[in-house]
């Protein structure tokens, strides 16, 4: 579906309603659909579907993904969390997940950010190399 400049300004103009000092309100995005579906303005549907994408993305670059071979200790987590917190700011969601296909190391993704320093991406990159 083509979305039109004004439904995108208008979604746009929704989701910076529903910011909280650089944080997403769940609350008033909740509010935010609630009050469009009931007013049903022009091209409420092509508001509502870019709407939710800029949520979907806010909620990505939110989120940091750590993968590892094996189990992180506690001490290694808290370690990543402190660092990441540092660069990103505070309020990142973090999700620990094990991938045995990694071989050794870690690999962290946070939004379209991603650091692989892993095994299983250094063996990429040298067999890219040749």
């Amino acid at each position: 579906m083509k979305i039109s400049k004004q439904a995108r300004r208008d979604a746009r103009e929704l989701f910076r309603s529903c910011m909280v000092r650089d944080s997403l309100d769940e609350n008033r995005a909740r509010q935010a659909v609630s009050a469009v579906v009931r007013g049903k303005p022009r091209g409420y549907l092509a508001i509502l579907t870019h709407f939710e994408r800029l949520i979907r993305l806010e909620v990505a670059r939110r989120t940091a993904t750590v993968e590892s071979a094996v189990a992180l200790p506690a001490q290694e987590q808290a370690s990543i969390q402190s660092d990441l917190t540092r660069h990103y700011g505070p309020g990142l969601a973090f999700q620990f997940t094990q991938n045995p296909a990694l071989i050794g190391g870690v690999r962290i993704q946070v939004g379209g950010d991603v650091y692989n320093g892993s095994v299983q991406g250094r063996l990429e990159q040298l067999r890219s190399a040749n």
